[in-house]
Formats: C-alpha cells, structure tokens, sequence
C-alpha cells in the first residue's frame, strides 16, 4: 500500500502531507529531510492506527505529473 506525499517549498522549509492520512504532517529544512521525516510519520500513524484497533484507510490519492513550461 503507497500514499501519496504532498511536498511543499515555503520561505524558510520544506512542508509535507499525506491527503489520505489526516494530520500526518512533516516540516524540514530540505526536501530530503521533509520526505524522510514523512516516511517516519507514515509509519508512527499507522502503527497508532494499529494499537488503538483502528482501521488503516486505503490510499485513494493518485500522484501527478511535474509538467514544466
């Protein structure tokens, strides 16, 4: 099962979200650090998810493209 990742540049960091998996945000100072930060808050999410006997939900986003002009 693969979620999607949001990766956002803002003035000062890196922010990160996954739509499927509410609140499971990350920020870093660069775009490895915020997608390796990610991947860890995917997998304390799901494994919170786990203990509390709660369903995992599904990924239902889809990843786009990177189109350049």
């Amino acid at each position: 099962m693969g979620y999607s990742v949001i990766i956002e540049k803002g003035p000062t960091s890196y922010g990160a979200q996954v739509l499927d998996l509410p609140g499971c945000v990350a920020v870093g100072d660069t775009r490895d650090e915020v997608y390796a930060l990610i991947l860890e808050a995917i997998e304390l999410y799901i494994e919170a998810l786990r203990e509390e006997g709660l369903p995992i939900p599904a990924p239902q986003s889809y990843e786009l493209v990177e189109a350049t002009a």
